[in-house]
């Protein structure tokens, strides 16, 4: 099962263990959810799925290290108790709460909602002490002498013995009440989630051609050389900040991250083809139409090279998309949060006072719009800090809440600055200017799009290259999206030609093999 597969899954566990019936209770009953054991190699993106999940289901995520932990900090310490039996008192050994089933507790009372995923990693890598502890608490669910709490389900994840010599091995008593899923490495996953989440593009376009170089793990005479999922994303990552400040990015710098001299070499040679291609045949000018005059000579240049600079466009283009998709989250929350005010005041008599005057007023509350709004906003900032202690919303979702929430603000400062513009209209106005500058990026959006795909009909003719580079864009989460919800006639119009393409060459193999039977 590839990452994608286990996340969903995850998903569908979590909807299923946490069904009820018409009493309100779980279907299935907490001492028959068995957990999910996820077994891969390391790497692969078995801790990123659980965030993923946890946040599309809105329920809380907990996740712990169990190497970590001692046998004391899981059961909790032990204390002296009295205890009457039979008319007489007796001293007994009793424990604490374990600090898992505490934090559980703590994270639904800062959350508000009862149900989540504990997340156990490196879960067959505990020390021979806690070993007894967690194998009990995987098949009973309980710590020393205190259960899950109902509604959390347990994910545990491990590495096989070949990428770690400390693991070890579950019984059949405990494997027959655990869900194993033996998870692998998947580059067509993981390019799915590297567009989603603006891995770079040289790494993607490097591990288009070389796709062996994606996962590895050898065994040397110095140790052992490996390249991880992990790895090319946390690589992806130091790369666009040291272009940003303008450090470069250098072999030894990638060594870091991957840690396979041979692979790193050859990423490093690639980057800085992918640098100069960047330069040579300079992508905002072909988004802007003005085409290269050497671009034509791509046409009899290496392959290596020419799906270089498809993927610089295609990166270029998702990134835009990207924008758009965040530019119209943070809209559609200052929207609702703007017109649920401005509802509102509809909703109260107006007392005979001025319109501008009721517009400037919550009635109801006898407040200002604008202290209505920085209420409202403080409210915001509050849902957004307990949801992400929880572990409720994606990277996404948190970045885009902040912007919102940082947008209003500036707003309030408009506000404060105008006394007579501090009400609902003066919103108004400041959110229909922000919505126009939204509808020209989206025009320029398009457009750049329109142009990428004439200067590829220009440069290819309709050939494999404009076949890879529309794969791309429907591949990428954003540019998809953008299209689906935007529209693009130079999109439409090659994604029904190759369509048709596509279907007459299988005419013509079903042709070609009914004339051969002959």
């Amino acid at each position: 099962m590839n990452i994608k597969e286990a996340k969903q899954e995850i998903i569908n566990s979590a909807r299923a263990y946490f069904r009820k019936d018409e009493t309100g209770a779980y279907r299935i009953p907490l001492e028959k959810q068995r957990p999910l054991l996820l077994m891969g190699p390391p790497g692969i993106g078995k801790t990123a799925i659980m965030e993923q999940a946890a946040a599309e289901l809105g329920i809380n995520l907990l996740s712990y290290t169990i190497t970590h932990h001692t046998r004391q900090s899981a059961i909790g310490l032990p204390f002296i108790a009295k205890r009457v039996f039979g008319g007489k008192e007796y001293s007994v050994t009793e424990y604490t709460m374990s600090e898992i089933i505490a934090s559980i507790y703590e994270k639904i009372e800062c959350s508000g909602v009862k149900e989540g995923i504990l997340f156990l990693d490196e879960i067959n890598c505990v020390s021979e002490t806690l070993s007894p502890t967690m194998l009990r608490f995987l098949q009973y669910k309980t710590f020393g002498m205190h259960p899950l709490p109902e509604g959390f389900m347990i994910v545990a994840a491990g590495n096989p013995p070949e990428y770690n010599k400390s693991v070890r091995d579950f019984d059949i008593v405990t494997l027959d009440r655990i869900r194993r899923i033996d998870v692998s490495e998947d580059f067509p996953s993981f390019k799915e989630y590297a567009y989603r989440n603006g891995v770079h593009g040289s790494v993607l376009a490097y591990l288009e051609i070389r796709k062996d170089h994606f996962y590895s793990v050898k065994q040397e005479l110095d140790g052992k050389s490996f390249v991880t999922a992990r790895g090319w994303e946390d690589l992806s990552r130091i790369i666009q900040a040291y272009e940003e400040m303008e450090i470069p990015v250098t072999e030894d710098l990638i060594k870091e991250y991957v840690r396979d001299e041979e692979i790193a070499r050859s990423f490093s040679v690639y980057y800085e083809l992918y640098n100069k291609y960047r330069n040579i045949y300079r992508i905002p000018d072909i988004l802007s139409g003005d085409f290269p005059k050497g671009s034509l000579d791509l046409v009899s240049a290496p392959f290596d090279e020419k799906l270089s600079v498809l993927s610089l466009l295609v990166d270029t283009l998702n990134q835009e998309a990207r924008e758009y998709a965040d530019n119209l989250a943070i809209q559609k929350v200052i929207f609702s949060t703007i017109k649920e005010l401005g509802d509102s005041m509809k909703e109260t008599p107006d007392n005979g006072l001025p319109r501008q005057e009721l517009c400037n007023r919550d009635v109801r509350d006898g407040v200002s719009y604008r202290d209505a709004l920085y209420r409202k906003t403080g409210m915001m900032e509050e849902e957004l800090r307990r949801k992400s202690d929880a572990g409720m919303l994606t990277r996404e979702d948190g970045h885009n809440m902040k912007m919102a929430i940082k947008e209003l603000r500036n707003l309030l400062r408009l506000m404060s600055l105008d006394e007579q513009g501090n009400g609902y209209e003066a919103a108004k106005e400041w959110f229909q200017k922000r919505e126009e500058d939204r509808q020209a990026n989206i025009r320029s959006t398009n457009s750049h799009l329109s142009n990428a795909f004439s200067f590829l009909d220009t440069t290819f003719g309709e050939g494999q290259e404009l076949v890879i580079f529309l794969s791309e864009l429907s591949a990428g989460y954003y540019t998809l999206k953008f299209v689906t919800e935007c529209g693009n006639d130079a999109y439409y119009h090659y994604n029904k030609f190759l369509l048709l393409h596509d279907r007459r060459e299988e005419l013509r193999q079903e042709a070609l093999k009914i004339f051969d039977a002959f």
